[in-house]
């Protein structure tokens, strides 16, 4: 009786809490979607754009089971995570490159071209959350107009990551190591401007979000490109696998973690989900 009037208290728990875990499978995530876009659209030669009509497709499926349930599915959750990223993955390289397989810019608009079209539609975005007056605290997003905002933050920050990615590693000369250190760097930067100073949590918090993503590109790169291009030269079949894995163990991980910690703890009680 006692573990069902417990269980009776999960209402409206949509969105994970922001911990360690969430930041491992949040980088885990980003860089499966760019190997997993890169295998698809290159090495499997689909292309850019078709790759990226097949991804958001999958997304689209996705978010809209995730705006219909009532409480944090994990496996749901990071489905539409991934989605996100191997569909930004492929949206940015056809932004990027054109609607072909190849990795050089010239049928596209190229990185910095690409990249301030993708930061125009973000800061529309944030502009729109802004002035609809729903929260920005991801932690208590509540309504279906705040998820829905959400999510399209995400697929635009991952969009952008990648260009931002694909930049540093290849057109800054800084290269897979040199890209990742200084995307860690930074992010070291955001840690510590967490715990020591007054900045915004929230503007934090997507800052780290945005940057993951870059990180994840390169991360992906580093290990899937060959030899010749600074690459760890595992491929994008053995990469792809492995950060599925991951993934798989830390959604398991969360299961068992929902269900051993006693409601009070992490869920919420309240109304249903509001539009």
């Amino acid at each position: 009786m006692v573990k069902r009037a417990a269980r009776s208290l999960l209402v409206d728990y949509k969105l994970p809490q922001i911990t360690v875990m969430f930041w491992v499978l949040k980088i885990a995530a980003t860089t499966l979607g760019e190997t997993g876009g890169d295998l698809l659209a290159q090495t499997l030669k689909l292309g850019y754009a078709q790759a990226s009509l097949l991804f958001l497709a999958i997304f689209v499926v996705s978010v809209l089971t995730q705006l219909r349930v009532r409480r944090f599915h994990p496996a749901l959750y990071w489905t539409v995570i991934a989605a996100t990223s191997t569909a930004g993955t492929t949206m940015s390289d056809l932004i990027n490159r054109g609607p072909g397989s190849d990795t050089s810019t010239d049928g596209g608009l190229g990185y910095g071209v690409g990249a301030l079209l993708l930061i125009s539609g973000l800061a529309l975005v944030f502009a729109i959350w802004k002035f609809s007056g729903q929260t920005f605290d991801v932690a208590n997003i509540t309504t279906f107009r705040g998820e829905l905002l959400y999510w399209a933050a995400i697929l635009l920050s991952n969009t952008l990551g990648t260009s931002l990615g694909d930049y540093l590693s290849d057109s800054s000369g800084l290269g897979y190591w040199g890209s990742g250190f200084l995307i860690a760097v930074v992010m070291a930067l955001i840690l510590t401007a967490h715990y020591l100073t007054n900045i915004s949590g929230v503007l934090l918090f997507w800052m780290a979000f945005v940057l993951t993503r870059p990180l994840g590109a390169t991360m992906g790169d580093w290990l899937s490109k060959p030899h010749a291009s600074g690459g760890l030269a595992l491929g994008t079949y053995g990469t792809s696998a492995a950060l599925l894995a991951i993934l798989i163990i830390g959604i398991a991980y969360n299961y068992r973690k929902i269900q051993r910690t006693p409601a009070p703890e992490h869920a919420t009680v309240g109304p249903a989900l509001k539009r």
